[in-house]
């Protein structure tokens, strides 16, 4: 299987057709036929449907185009690293809408900045499936998650280490354990967030789950919600200080085990290239300065969760 016949293939896909791909290629329509039967023939298996002159991806031509895509672009960052050490190119970037609003603009600023021949696609992604899929599948050259990330696929660089908090409306009664949420409505993002198994296992923890969940699109759509009382959340610290309205809110403590969140810049085994490294670089030193900063307010929180209830009444009614 030659590389330049997946290119071939690729463009056809891409172009939607014979005619379109040969202008794009600049070889004439039947080398790119040929080049796309001899494809078939050697696989064993249709690539496309055909319906009079137009195409159209075959199951086995939707699979093999994840194949195509993955093994064209390890070439071409191949040979970005052996010929090239400069960033340069198209690099695409996927992480989850709370951290892409929050910690990232300020380092993509800086990296936009010093890499002017690296163009940046940044898309957002739900949850661990969306995210890792995108990286696996080739549509993504890196991207953050939160850990537990599997070893065995991707190299990882551990970065931002966010906290958690359960949020209600101000005035809501103490939440101390996931007994006491338990009639209540609880804002979640869709299935795969990683911060919806968090609250899950928090409830797990008490064999039950809550009466009503309403999924959320947007984490200042459920801050909002919160607001009004309409149900309780997980939602990290840092998007928490960016609302205008947190006075509004009442925050409430998770037990340890449950209260960080480590995330991971994150890409392929094996497809490192110089605009990725140039990136990591920034996200780690940036990320370096963020945990510093939040690491005595962390430490605060640890030390009040260590100290006896009985202890803080008595600090309370001495004031």
């Amino acid at each position: 299987m030659e590389l330049s016949d997946l290119h071939v293939f690729r463009t056809v896909v891409e172009a939607g057709g014979i005619t379109r791909a040969a202008e794009k290629l600049n070889r004439v329509q039947s080398n790119v036929t040929t080049r796309i039967r001899q494809l078939e023939q050697e696989l064993g298996v249709s690539l496309f449907i055909r319906d009079g002159k137009r195409l159209h991806l075959s199951p086995a031509g939707q699979v093999m185009l994840g194949y195509a895509e993955r093994l064209l672009d390890l070439a071409r960052e191949a040979r970005e690293s052996v010929h090239d050490t400069t960033p340069r190119g198209l690099f695409r970037f996927i992480a989850p809408e709370s951290t892409t609003s929050v910690r990232l603009p300020t380092p993509l600023s800086e990296y936009c900045r010093r890499y002017p021949d690296v163009t940046l696609e940044l898309r957002t992604g739900v949850g661990y499936d969306d995210i890792t899929n995108a990286i696996i599948t080739g549509t993504a050259d890196a991207g953050i998650a939160i850990e537990p990330i599997p070893d065995a696929p991707f190299e990882k660089l551990p970065i931002y280490n966010e906290e958690l908090v359960l949020i209600a409306t101000a005035g809501h009664p103490p939440i101390r354990s996931a007994r006491d949420a338990l009639s209540r409505t609880v804002l979640v993002f869709e299935r795969g967030c990683p911060y919806r198994k968090r609250l899950e296992e928090w409830f797990a923890l008490t064999g039950d789950m809550p009466e009503r969940m309403i999924e959320i699109t947007s984490y200042h759509a459920m801050l909002g919600c919160a607001v009004v009382g309409m149900g309780i959340s997980f939602v990290p610290r840092m998007v928490l200080d960016t609302f205008p309205d947190r006075d509004r809110l009442s925050i409430h403590q998770l037990p340890p085990e449950l209260r960080y969140a480590q995330s991971v810049m994150l890409w392929r085994k094996g497809a490192r290239s110089p605009k990725l490294s140039a990136l990591a670089d920034i996200l780690a030193s940036h990320a370096a300065g963020i945990n510093a900063r939040e690491a005595p307010r962390t430490r605060k929180v640890a030390a009040a969760a260590a100290i006896p209830r009985a202890t803080r009444s008595r600090r309370l009614q001495s004031r």
